[in-house]
Formats: structure tokens, sequence, C-alpha cells
């Protein structure tokens, strides 16, 4: 099989995970925290926007431009507001998710196998060493901070999914 249909699967296995967790989750459901000192899943999903669009544009990647401040408003010093005028409305994330899954896919096509072999860019070599490693990693994020998800959804009384 082909390697970039292995990434492309994953990148299809975490969307769908994703999508049906937040799928019946609210505005106000995304700023519940599991238990104190953790973040919310608002913060997480901007977290999650700007570091896959952060690895796609280290794989040589055209990314789109998200709003202005939005980077800004889901650093980790950020991570700690919990009022709803400090994020954004679900249909902002879900629609930033889709732009910048889009362009990860784009980044992806474009591949050659010599390139997934390629050294990443140095900021991304602790965790992700090669191109290669940075499309895996972007899967794997989503579907860690998804995990943390699951627990927010049983606080608000929902049914386990799986």
């Amino acid at each position: 099989m082909d390697s970039r249909k292995v990434f492309q699967m994953n990148l299809d296995g975490s969307n769908m995970i994703v999508q049906m967790y937040l799928g019946d989750l609210s505005d106000a459901d995304l700023l519940v925290r599991p238990v104190p000192g953790c973040n919310h899943i608002a913060w997480q999903l901007g977290h999650l926007i700007v570091s896959e669009l952060s690895m796609a544009a280290g794989a040589g990647g055209t990314v789109p431009e998200l709003p202005a401040g939005f980077a800004e408003k889901h650093s980790s010093d950020n991570s700690k507001f919990d009022s709803p005028s400090a994020f954004y409305p679900k249909a902002t994330y879900l629609e930033l998710m889709q732009q910048a899954r889009a362009a990860t896919q784009a980044t992806l096509l474009k591949q050659s196998d010599a390139d997934f072999e390629k050294e990443s860019p140095e900021q991304f070599r602790e965790y992700a060493k090669t191109i290669a490693d940075l499309f895996n990693v972007i899967s794997m994020h989503w579907l860690m901070h998804a995990g943390q998800w699951a627990v927010v959804r049983r606080k608000l009384g929902r049914a386990p999914m799986f």
C-alpha cells in the first residue's frame, strides 16, 4: 500500500473520532474542564488547529491564514481562561479544523516517498524526526486530545461512544 494512503487513513480515522466526540457538544460544553487544572476543549481545539497548520507548513505545505490573534488566544498562557469571550464558538473551530485538514491533505498528496524520509524542521525534531513523522504526529495529536474529551463527555452525562 502507498504510504500516502496509510497517512490518509490515519487522518480520516482521527477526524471521524473527533467529529463524533464534538458532534453533540454546545459552545458552553467546550469550556468545561474535566478536572481543575486541565485544559478545556475550546482551548485544545485552537491548540490543535495551530499545531496542525504549523506541522503541515513544516512539511512544505501552503496553509491558510488563521484569524488575527487566533494563535495567541490558544497559547499555553491563555489556557487558564474560561470566559466564552476569550474563545470562539464551536462552528468557528469546526470550520478552521476543516481548513487545516484540507491543507494537510494537500500537503500529503505532494509528498514523494523520498520526501517522507527528509528530516523535519528543527522545531519538530524532538518528537518528529522526519516528514513522515510529522504526518503521523498530526493524527496522533488529535486522538490524544480526543481521549481527554471522552472524560468531559462523561462529566456532562453523555454516554460513552466506544
